[in-house]
């Protein structure tokens, strides 16, 4: 019998996982679609304090995530790292004593040792006002850090099999029932119909933890998420400086422009109200319009649909407190306990976001401890994602070790593989010499060592999952190259069954 069982391949199933089995406990998780194929991978990929969040009197919240993002950084700096925001005093909106009185806080809040602190802006002079509309005078610059949220995801379920987590992909949890000191859990998936056991049961399925509540655990429970949804757009790129921009709306609501994949800008997000299957979620004009109308208002060169190069959309599981406003909604996660060892226990858990998901883990674990007994320590605030064994600061030393190591190697593609897989992008490349040496290519610089790895490693399955989950190369490669690819998957299956 296992000790724990996690429903749910978001980053809190993946997050409780990897902590749980690092402690010594016995562990499985099933996610029915891939993973981070939800909420975990529609954010605005940022690991932040949530400095609107003050204004909603979340102190604890901003507290917990404002110290969170030096400690995900070291754990993972091949894809965390540290961006400088530009927030531009917008007359009539927030005064700009509140701005200053915000970011002080915010500063002094965290903890922060590495990240550098606020400072005040002329855009009359500074590089990042040429883009805007000359009307912005001042401005406030502050720090977070970008996170690759599906990545951030798959690397922590990665560490979590590594340690000895059984994850099971594509895989639903059809019924969980209680009996004989703990839960009966069956599964149909890639694997066929199955059947395990487990003393607890975590209960992290994001958007669809009601559901799991009421249906696979046969309760009714209610209504405890309010589902909100967030879009984004990603437009070619708008400007040339790397610093992004938080942007005050006149609605009262705030929305960034980040560069993205060298390319791009990444525009978002939106905050309502969601009512129907978060499997069907997907941006609305009204959406669209909204975020192309915000960033027009800030903009000098105008932004348009043309300029939209794809979007993408998903929905946030917050605990329904009964705020009025989607906006206003918490952002802080609630965990529920109900049962106990004699019976089994299910911990459900609602809200939670990138920032924070190593802290939730811990308060489950010490739920889980409370119910099962304690085994090993907290551990995870000292711990590396796969491929982050290197300092904060050392990427560009790694990159260059890695460009010594592959000399014939093109060092746009050493780059992008050392900020997707870390020092085991080594293991991608194997022995390899050039390009040549990697397999059939799929446009861009996706080859098929990097495809193998990702269907051997990571869970990769079909070509939505290499080129928008994985990789993000799905924002270059054409619709034949993701074709091939998606036949060279097919073709690998046919080979291994």
């Amino acid at each position: 019998m296992l000790d724990i069982f996690v429903v749910g391949g978001g980053i809190n199933g993946a997050s409780v996982a990897r902590d749980a089995v690092g402690r010594g406990y016995t562990v499985a998780l099933a996610e029915m679609n891939d993973l981070a194929s939800g909420t975990s991978s529609a954010a605005t990929k940022l690991i932040h304090g949530g400095l609107r969040y003050l204004e909603h009197y979340e102190f604890r919240l901003v507290h917990e995530a404002l110290a969170e993002r030096e400690v995900l950084w070291a754990s993972a700096p091949h894809i965390i790292w540290p961006l400088r925001f530009v927030l531009p005093h917008h007359k009539g909106l927030r005064p700009a004593a509140v701005l200053r009185a915000g970011l002080a806080l915010y500063d002094y809040m965290g903890g922060r040792r590495l990240l550098p602190p606020t400072k005040t802006l002329d855009l009359t002079k500074d590089e990042a006002g040429k883009p805007l509309k000359p009307g912005y005078k001042l401005a406030f610059e502050y720090s977070d850090c970008w996170v690759n949220d599906a990545r951030f995801v798959v690397l922590n379920a990665r560490d979590a099999a590594d340690r000895g987590a059984t994850i099971h992909v594509r895989t639903k949890v059809v019924s969980a029932r209680r009996g004989d000191g703990g839960w009966t859990i069956e599964l149909d998936g890639e694997a066929g119909k199955q059947t395990v056991r487990a003393r607890m049961l975590v209960n992290a399925a994001g958007p669809w933890v009601d559901a799991v509540i009421n249906q696979s655990l046969g309760k009714n429970g209610g209504r405890n998420v309010r589902l909100v949804q967030g879009s984004h757009i990603v437009t070619k790129k708008l400007y040339e400086h790397d610093r992004c921009y938080f942007f005050q709306n006149s609605d009262g609501r705030i929305f960034f422009a980040i560069p993205y994949e060298e390319d791009f800008t990444l525009i978002g997000t939106t905050d309502r109200d969601y009512h129907g299957d978060p499997k069907d979620v997907a941006i609305t004009e009204e959406e669209t319009a909204y975020l192309l109308n915000a960033a027009n208002e800030y903009f000098a060169q105008g932004v348009t649909q043309d300029d939209i190069v794809w979007s993408y959309s998903g929905v946030r599981p917050l605990y329904d407190d009964g705020a009025s406003a989607a906006q206003e909604a918490t952002r802080d996660y609630v965990l529920k306990v109900e049962g106990d060892a004699k019976s089994g226990a299910v911990i459900n858990v609602f809200g939670g976001k990138l920032t924070t998901s190593r802290r939730l883990a811990e308060s489950v674990l010490e739920k889980i401890e409370e119910v099962l007994g304690k085994k090993g320590p907290a551990w995870t605030a000292k711990g590396t994602l796969p491929g982050g064994d290197f300092g904060p600061k050392s990427f560009d030393a790694e990159l260059r070790k890695l460009a010594m190591d592959y000399p014939g190697m093109n060092a746009g593609l050493l780059r992008r593989l050392l900020r997707l897989y870390g020092t085991r992008a080594r293991t991608v490349l194997g022995e390899a010499k050039s390009e040549a040496d990697l397999g059939p290519h799929f446009g861009a610089d996706l080859y098929g060592a990097e495809v193998d790895y990702l269907v051997a490693n990571e869970w990769a399955r079909t070509a939505q999952d290499v080129l928008w989950r994985r990789t993000k190369r799905g924002l270059k490669v054409s619709a034949g190259d993701a074709a091939r690819l998606e036949d060279y998957l097919a073709a690998r299956d046919e080979s291994r069954a």
